[in-house]
């Protein structure tokens, strides 16, 4: 009874993990993107506003987050070493091409207003309280 509890617990967990990863990331594409950003996440259709709101007021990259949650999670769900490796290498990953290409170019694009930004907001992990409360 006890191994199956616990092998329930992780599928649960890991499915948690999804949803609420899915969920980070359509509000990131769809709210935050689309409608305050006025673009998507596709590199031909960018955001034209700096987006600062939502999930962006905790973290400057949630989109990432949301994407590695969802691979964590299928990860802890199927008790994925494997997976859990794929998520890990993606998440470096991700971090290595916001140093040496996003930042950059959002800097190029939006200027002072996103220095300001990045010396407000973490890139990765949330503070208690952010300079933007």
């Amino acid at each position: 009874m006890g191994a199956r509890l616990e092998l329930r617990s992780a599928a649960v967990a890991g499915g948690l993990l999804v949803v609420a990863g899915v969920a980070l990331y359509l509000m990131c594409a769809f709210w935050g993107f689309a409608l305050r950003g006025k673009g998507t996440p596709a590199p031909f259709d960018p955001p034209t506003k700096l987006v600062v709101e939502g999930p962006y007021r905790f973290v400057r990259n949630p989109m990432y987050w949301s994407v590695a949650c969802v691979m964590l999670g299928e990860a802890l769900a199927s008790r994925s070493v494997a997976f859990a490796e794929i998520g890990c290498v993606f998440f470096a990953c991700a971090a290595l091409f916001v140093m040496v290409y996003e930042e950059p170019m959002l800097r190029h694009k939006f200027g002072a207003e996103y220095e300001a930004y990045c010396r407000q907001v973490p890139r990765w992990i949330p503070r208690l309280r952010n300079k933007l409360d």
